[in-house]
């Protein structure tokens, strides 16, 4: 796959169903460059018949590949591992192309890809693996105890656009360690990435003589996701989106409670700048984590409550470090910290809410437009003070996730007032404290609602070897990251009696000698 904008070819649009290729020529489906709209990156048709497809296929190979040792489905992982880290460069490149993301973001999420198979495999107490092991004791003389792992069965994975090769593949490789089969639907917006997800996961398959139909990847939009997540044939849904697909997620499953379902929906985070900060640190995390990805990470800081004591040397230290941020095409020669935002619109979205929180009152300190002298939808940073974020309250967009370079400030009075307005959002995903003071860390820590509390560095960003997750309009508390392989598989227990021994409870007759 090229990835040179001068030169590059339209890439085809192919599904993956039961080991086989199959084209899908058409334009329902069109991806094109950010920085360039005029160029397209991928095209292809969509078919819901193609979804019952691969999931039919993916149905037929569970029985061979969930009872398979477990150490050719580790070999299996270990070549994708050698074949992602053979094309990093190459899946780089494509991501920057297609997503519009800076290379150097780009690239270090293709090098995450193969990253994710060692963090996987590995093994210690705190270990995914140490989790979903079995384990056995003792009852008694005769009789044990035991718990083991089972697959799910089918897994649908649906991918983002953001991180369109790391956050599905976050999903597909615990998912196949445990047994599962997957049927997987990138991004509408990133179908190119997400079809060299799977040609690299169907090569290291094919390698190893796994069965046909363990991975199968379909293309779609809106029709083929209903199809593919409310399908009673789909034992599991791993998402990763928007809370309103996360929501039609969860009502198409209504009536099949067994099906696992493990929802990343996004976030409306907020930090908080107490006078005791260190000012300088706080104001770089800030703005990279406002601003990086052009606002389109999940874990972007939306949200800024500063102390009035020092409001009047952070703001316009703020200001200045977003308005020195350097813009410009994602593979450019100069150094790039920002990237085109997605699509023409996503960019009018960003504006109209700016407008908005303006006509609430909201006072635009610096404004987020358009940026006219270029071709493709590039967006300049923008931020906004507020007077209050207020729960309920729609005025500074509380439960909006707004997805791109646009950062919300409160002033402050006291630690107290930035946590309740911290939580003052349905959602709760990341949150970050700039303060020196031990005691403030420990309450925020315990009080402020999200699953990622960062202490004295940004919202945006994350251990893998750490569960994310979160709460609310965020997530259902089944935590990526190191905690995937935890909903991939459930336990078994069971009770083994090697003896002959058996209760008769009172009111119970049973002689020996009725038996013939």
């Amino acid at each position: 796959m090229s990835t040179q904008n001068e030169t590059a070819a339209t890439i085809e649009g192919k599904n993956l169903i039961a080991g086989q290729w199959h084209s899908i020529p058409g334009n329902a489906i069109v991806s094109t460059m950010p920085a360039h709209p005029d160029q397209i990156v991928w095209s292809g048709a969509s078919s819901v018949d193609a979804v019952h497809s691969a999931i039919n296929a993916a149905r037929e190979a569970l029985p061979e590949w969930s009872a398979s040792p477990i150490e050719q489905r580790i070999a299996v992982l270990r070549k994708f591992q050698e074949i992602a880290q053979a094309r990093a460069g190459e899946l780089g490149g494509l991501i920057s192309t297609e997503t519009g993301k800076a290379l150097w973001e780009s690239q270090a999420e293709a090098n995450l890809v193969g990253a994710k198979v060692d963090i996987t495999l590995e093994e210690g107490e705190w270990s995914g693996r140490h989790r979903v092991s079995d384990f056995e004791f003792g009852l008694n003389e005769t009789k044990r105890a035991r718990c083991h792992f089972r697959p799910h069965g089918v897994m649908a994975v649906v991918g983002p656009f953001n991180f369109p090769a790391h956050l599905p593949n976050g999903h597909i490789i615990p998912a196949l360690l445990t047994g599962n089969t997957v049927v997987f639907k990138p991004s509408d917006k990133s179908p190119a990435v997400g079809q060299f997800l799977a040609e690299m996961f169907h090569e290291a398959l094919e390698s190893q003589g796994a069965p046909r139909g363990v991975i199968n990847l379909v293309h779609g939009a809106v029709d083929e996701s209903i199809a593919l997540c409310g399908s009673p044939d789909v034992d599991g849904v791993l998402f990763t989106g928007s809370w309103a697909a996360g929501r039609a997620i969860t009502q198409a499953n209504l009536d099949h409670p067994g099906k696992i379902i493990a929802l990343e929906m996004g976030g409306n985070n907020p930090a908080i700048i107490m006078p005791d900060a260190d000012l300088f640190q706080a104001v770089v995390e800030v703005t990279r984590c406002a601003f990086n990805t052009t606002g389109q990470r999940c874990t972007s800081t939306r949200r800024l409550m500063v102390h009035r004591d020092v409001a009047d040397r952070v703001i316009p230290a703020l200001i200045k470090s977003a308005s020195n941020l350097i813009i410009g095409d994602p593979d450019a020669p100069e150094p790039v910290f920002m990237g085109p935002i997605i699509s023409e619109e996503a960019l009018d979205s960003v504006l109209k809410f700016q407008e908005r929180v303006a006509s609430n009152g909201g006072r635009v300190l610096m404004e987020s437009t358009r940026m006219p002298d270029r071709e493709g939808w590039f967006i300049t940073p923008g931020i906004i003070e507020v007077d209050a974020f207020t729960l309920g309250c729609d005025d500074a967009g509380c439960d909006e996730e707004v997805f791109g370079p646009l950062l919300r400030i409160s002033i402050v009075d006291s630690f107290d007032e930035a946590l309740s307005q911290a939580n003052a959002t349905r959602y709760g995903l990341s949150a970050s404290i700039f303060t020196a003071d031990e005691s403030l860390q420990t309450r925020f820590l315990n009080e402020c609602r999200a699953g990622c509390r960062n202490i004295n560095c940004g919202t945006a960003g994350a251990s893998s070897k750490l569960p994310f997750g979160g709460l609310g309009l965020s997530g259902n508390h089944r935590p990526a990251g190191a905690f995937s392989l935890d909903y991939t598989a459930y336990p078994v227990a069971s009770m083994i009696e090697t003896g002959d021994a058996c209760s008769i409870p009172n009111g119970m007759r049973v002689e020996r000698d009725w038996i013939a």
